[in-house]
């Protein structure tokens, strides 16, 4: 079994940053690829990013891409999301997710553990 705790959220004003984080305990998750998905007020969950086990591969949203960097360090089992130029339409609850595969994925289907969520919510 995999516990996965997000931490980081906060409010934000437009244009600032974040850094969230993501620390599975229970097992190590160093083999697995993990991914960062949100949901917005009112809507259904979205893929941001994903990441695969090694941390040489990762994807993003285009609504993200070249302002969130996903990275991960595996000694520290920890997962981070560093959102940059954050927008309005970044508001959402952010949850990370772990895959039990080397590969990542961009559908919530193929993710087996879940955190909890963190909000963010960028507003003036």
């Amino acid at each position: 079994q995999l516990q996965l705790v997000e931490s980081g959220g906060g409010l934000v004003q437009p244009g600032g940053s974040l850094r969230l984080s993501c620390t599975a305990s229970g097992r190590t998750f160093g083999t697995y690829a993990m991914g960062w998905f949100r949901q917005p007020p009112g809507k259904g969950r979205e893929f941001v990013s994903a990441i695969s086990w090694s941390g040489d591969m990762t994807f993003y949203a285009d609504s993200v891409k070249g302002r969130f960097t996903i990275s991960r360090d595996n000694a520290k089992n920890t997962l981070y999301l560093q959102m940059n130029s954050l927008k309005p339409e970044d508001t959402a609850v952010y949850y990370c997710a772990c895959r039990q595969n080397r590969m990542f994925a961009i559908t919530e289907n193929f993710y087996d553990y879940w955190g909890q969520g963190t909000q963010v919510t960028v507003s003036s």
